[in-house]
């Protein structure tokens, strides 16, 4: 029964039994509404939890992710400054370097599902 049945309920219960059982009509109301919050209250709280848990999981993917960028940029700003300091001129070495740090960023980063 809805909130609004409930209350229909006993206003009509107050009619038909007049005001000396006025009292025991609200509070048996009241008494049903409060059982109803509760349930409520205990249905989020239950909840709860898990959306926190979940926060936190993709609050440390989006860490990971960051983590994995800067070394990513870390590593072939190395890799580029070693290449120009022992190739022969050849840039062509270059390209290998960093179609392998776009490859294992877009795999790690197509792993996860959009927030």
């Amino acid at each position: 029964m809805s909130t609004g049945d409930e209350l229909k309920a006993a206003v009509s219960a107050r009619r038909d039994l007049g005001p000396d059982f006025e009292d025991a009509i609200v509070e048996s109301f009241l008494d049903k509404m409060g059982k109803e919050v509760d349930r409520r209250v205990d249905e989020r709280l239950a909840a709860a939890p898990q959306a926190k848990d979940m926060a936190k999981q993709d609050r440390m993917r989006d860490g990971q992710r960051l983590a994995l960028a800067i070394v990513s940029l870390a590593l072939g700003t190395v890799a580029t400054i070693l290449i120009t300091l022992f190739s022969d001129g050849g840039s062509a070495a270059y390209i290998p370097v960093w179609i392998g740090i776009v490859l294992v960023n877009a795999v790690f980063n197509g792993n996860h599902k959009p927030s």
